[in-house]
């Protein structure tokens, strides 16, 4: 597919998917969706890479849906349930992506952007990043996936504070709610994104994939069932070269493979 919306580029290890609309803030319509999710599949089909990196073009993540092509007509109900089950094509496999994925946030997350954001394991954003849960002021339930992230980071309550009074969260409180990881300066924004994708190079693959497969499927909510899913889980980690290797390095007072990155 060729893409006019969105950008890909995959190199050492680390693809970034930028969404370029800045025009319109980089605001989804069904042609942005369907591109999006062309690249969510070649970055899941990509087995060189190791992490994926979500920003936008322009000095804004996203404004969310594009309200210009949703006012072409009333959408039934029925077309609208589709509409949305098409996204989740690219929504499910983004949140259970087997690899880190880092959402770089300049600017507005506005709507299905703040729900784009919310996907990603980690959140860089800058000073001037500001998210909303905009759908009630346009009659609409917040979509691509936040009633499941959104409770995750946030807490219930919270999430359903921020969905219900869909007010403008700024940088810092970002930050105290567990939105965002790090406020970073706008202009190393990327560069502090593309170093923690690349750490991940260096990391075992068997290990991401199972601490992400750990939070999305291992019953984090059930005691007994987080419990089995970390007891098998740890039995592959124990199986795999990587661990033996790191046990060996260790004891020869060797660096280890895998480090996060300073700031």
């Amino acid at each position: 597919m060729d893409y006019r919306n969105i950008k890909l580029d995959v190199r050492d290890g680390t693809a970034v998917l930028a969404l370029a609309r800045p025009e319109r803030k980089n605001a989804f319509d069904l042609d942005m969706r369907a591109e999006i999710a062309d690249a969510v599949a070649r970055v899941r089909d990509d087995s060189a890479v190791r992490a994926l990196i979500l920003t936008g073009e322009g000095g804004d993540f996203c404004a969310g849906g594009d309200l210009r092509a949703m006012s072409q007509g009333p959408i039934e109900a029925i077309a609208g349930r589709e509409r949305m089950r098409a996204a989740h094509r690219w929504i499910r496999p983004l949140i259970e992506l087997d690899r880190p994925v880092i959402a770089a946030v300049d600017g507005v997350a506005f709507g299905a952007g703040f729900s784009l954001a919310l996907t990603a394991d980690i959140v860089l954003i800058t000073a001037r990043a500001r998210f909303s849960m905009s759908f009630m002021r346009v009659g609409l339930v917040p979509d691509c996936g936040a009633f499941y992230t959104l409770p995750r980071a946030v807490g219930l309550q919270r999430a359903k504070e921020l969905i219900l009074s869909a007010r403008v969260v700024e940088a810092e409180e970002a930050l105290r709610l567990g939105i965002a990881m790090e406020i970073v300066p706008t202009e190393q924004l990327m560069d502090r994104a593309r170093a923690i994708a690349a750490s991940f190079a260096a990391a075992s693959g068997t290990v991401v994939s199972l601490v992400k497969d750990a939070f999305t499927h291992g019953g984090s909510d059930d005691l007994a069932a987080a419990l089995h899913f970390e007891a098998a889980a740890q039995g592959v980690a124990f199986s795999t070269e990587y661990h033996r290797s790191a046990v060996r390095d260790f004891l020869d007072k060797k660096p280890l493979k895998f480090n996060w990155p300073a700031r």
